[in-house]
């Protein structure tokens, strides 16, 4: 096991950067490129089809270098070979952290060759459904896929499948997350069970919200008189037991491994509803997409990394600017949900207050991670962001090309797109009085891509995990666990036998009044 930990405020980098944050803090981004010749060049980063630029960004080169330094002292490098190797980095799992491992096309090992083998069945099946091979009970095509999960389960694959319906096949692709009841009740509405396939995905077999939804699920397809239940279910998990005593077929049941982390698992067979909606041939462009990035992140250097270069920017802006938050902006409708996913990759990853050595730290850790599409979010929040008393920096991410060929309308989104960026930072006037006054010297990075695709999601998505995963090891903070999430939903299981039984137990008075509010409506 090699995991190589620094508190981050023991390094000189560290000390040197809390000087600079108090210096730099009335600098004009504006004046910064006057004062530098080579500004633009050192601060953007071309790879394969993508463009960054960090220009626009409160740092100099005596900041960036500082990062650089920080990121070095942390042992960034020992750090990703350590992630590559399978070293059990997630500590207090035991366990590897492998997602990468699952769009990796050049795997020996005995755990890559059972990768391997579970992308082939899922090649099989997508192409067996498609072509109609594969049919339901009643020997009916299918037309629908349900996809039954929750957190990472359903955030990935949902918001894929929306970002590539451009895509798309002839498939229905549908999403059950919530307990709430409507919330399926509204899907099963406008699906025939003759024709729909149900995938349940739950690494343990069971998470409250999707067991619920499969049982009730379940019962439905029972009431409508289908009689074998198996040809519409379709599990991913690891407990296969579980997944045979609840009626499915072993020939469809999909593996999930223990090192990988539901956020982190769209690559796998949780990404078995993206297949199906946008094909294998594409599902696998996603996958090499990613890999793509993947090995950029391996080789690249560190001042001409993207992942790196954008993990010490937020850490820039989080420990040494006072920022709270970061926002994600892609000018992309089809994108709408990418900052939602964003927001789970990040915050629970890194919203942490206790650091590798087990002690509480004294230093900011995770941002809140937020956004919208452009340019919807002009008319809605972007006032804040150019007139408001906040400091938030913004990742703006956008296309060359429209997809539909609708050259007219997409010059009218990019037009907007680069106008932002320049407003934020150069700030203005519109006219006489403060009201009409713009600050600017907000910051952003801008990441261009040629268009949406398959290949170009991939490289977004893994740029970001390792994104998370850089902002992980600087903060020396482990990345890959979400205890968090445990307590409410313990109490939550003890809460449920109370409300059911109509017994409240001893509660603080707030909780205990609306428990009665409840029960007693």
């Amino acid at each position: 096991m090699n995991l190589f930990k620094t508190n981050p405020t023991t390094t000189e980098a560290w000390k040197m950067l809390l000087k600079k944050g108090q210096d730099i803090g009335s600098t004009k981004i504006i004046d910064l490129f006057d004062s530098s010749n080579n500004r633009l060049e050192k601060f953007s980063i071309e790879f394969d089809n993508m463009f960054l630029d960090f220009s626009k960004n409160i740092i100099d080169s005596e900041t960036f270098d500082l990062l650089l330094k920080l990121s070095e002292d942390c042992q960034i490098k020992k750090n990703i070979k350590s992630l590559f190797d399978g070293d059990k980095i997630n500590e207090t799992e035991n366990r590897s952290v492998l997602h990468t491992a699952l769009r990796d096309f050049n795997l020996s090992s005995k755990i890559g060759k059972e990768l391997l083998s579970d992308r082939k069945k899922i090649k099989k099946f997508t192409n067996d459904i498609l072509s109609g091979k594969t049919k339901g009970s009643t020997n009916k095509k299918i037309t629908d896929i349900v996809n039954i999960g929750i957190g990472g389960s359903d955030l990935g694959p949902n918001m894929v499948v929306e970002s590539l319906k451009f895509y798309k096949t002839e498939l229905n692709c549908h999403f059950v997350s919530n307990v709430d009841g409507d919330h399926l009740s509204e899907i099963l509405k406008v699906i025939d069970p003759e024709t729909t396939v149900f995938i349940i995905v739950s690494k343990t077999f069971t998470t409250q919200e999707t067991l619920t939804n499969a049982k009730k699920i379940k019962e439905f397809l029972i009431h409508r008189s289908i009689e074998d239940l198996s040809k519409h279910f379709i599990g991913v998990t690891s407990n296969i037991k579980s997944a045979l005593e609840f009626g499915l077929d072993k020939e469809n049941i999909f593996n999930m491994y223990d090192f990988v982390g539901g956020r982190f698992s769209v690559w796998g067979s949780v990404g078995l509803s993206v297949s199906l909606a946008i094909g294998y041939e594409n599902f696998e462009k996603f996958l090499k997409g990613a890999n793509k990035m993947d090995e950029h992140f391996k080789s690249a250097n560190l001042e001409k990394n993207i992942p790196v270069c954008l993990a010490l920017i937020s850490i820039w802006y989080n420990n040494f600017m006072n920022c709270e938050t970061e926002a994600v902006l892609p000018y992309s409708e089809y994108l709408k949900f990418l900052p939602n996913y964003l927001q789970q990759m990040f915050m629970e990853s890194n919203g942490k207050c206790t650091d590798r050595f087990y002690k509480k730290v004294d230093y900011q850790t995770g941002t809140i991670v937020w956004g919208g599409t452009g340019t919807n979010s002009q008319h809605a929040f972007f006032q804040l962001l150019h007139q408001g008393t906040k400091l938030i920096p913004c990742d703006f991410i956008g296309f060359k090309s429209s997809l539909h060929g609708n050259n007219d309308a997409h010059n009218k989104l990019m037009s907007n797109f680069f106008a932002q960026t320049e407003a934020l930072m150069i700030g203005g006037s519109m006219g006489n009085g403060p009201f009409r006054k713009f600050k600017g010297n907000n910051p952003s990075n801008t990441i261009l891509f040629d268009k949406v695709s398959p290949e170009s999601l991939g490289m977004i998505l893994s740029m970001y995990e390792h994104k998370v995963f850089v902002q992980g090891i600087i903060l020396n903070i482990f990345s890959f666990d979400q205890w968090g999430v445990e307590l409410g939903k313990s109490l939550a299981s003890k809460l449920l036998t109370e409300i059911e039984s109509k017994n409240i137990l001893k509660h603080d008075p707030s909780t205990k009044n609306l428990l009665d509010k409840l029960i007693n409506k």
